[in-house]
């Protein structure tokens, strides 16, 4: 069997927070749901055509490969430190406005590790486009990001 080859997953302080609440959440509540509507499917009798007691093994294979996938997450945590950022270069936990040198639209972002990564609550990952182009970068820098539309230009306003 191959080594597993470790890679850190960097999470902010209230990334790793959101994992430990989820884990703890699957484990204590999650896990007892389920068996109990495993339970009550093989109480109804055969449970050979039983579309619940299916649909309660899915989700409790579901619940079992996150729980699998967050212990994993967390052994291997690297948590940032907020506190101890540089203010003058994008990092990991930094929050960054862009401004659209096209269209003139401003965005705020916070940088995080993949693992806490939310487009839709404007935190997004160090390994998307706009993540991978702005890190290490300085206010009034200028970045190119190839999108399937073709090529956008953000300029970096603030740095917090």
């Amino acid at each position: 069997m191959a080594e597993e080859i470790k890679k850190d997953v960097l999470l902010t302080v209230e990334g790793l927070k959101k994992l430990e609440k989820e884990l703890d959440y699957l484990k204590s509540v999650r896990r007892r749901e389920v068996a109990e509507r495993i339970k009550q499917a093989i109480e109804f009798g055969d449970i050979t055509d039983s579309s619940e007691y299916e649909d309660a093994k899915n989700e409790q294979a579901f619940i079992e490969g996150r729980i699998i996938t967050l212990e994993k997450a967390l052994r291997n945590a690297r948590v940032i430190d907020n506190e101890d950022l540089n203010k003058d270069r994008v990092r990991i936990g930094s929050t960054v406005l862009l401004k659209d040198l096209d269209g003139g639209a401003e965005f705020r972002y916070t940088i995080v590790g993949s693992m806490e990564s939310d487009p839709g609550s404007k935190r997004i990952s160090h390994e998307s486009p706009v993540g991978r182009a702005i890190l290490g970068q300085q206010v009034g820098s200028v970045v190119e990001i190839q999108v399937p539309a073709g090529t956008v230009k953000y300029q970096i306003i603030d740095i917090s």
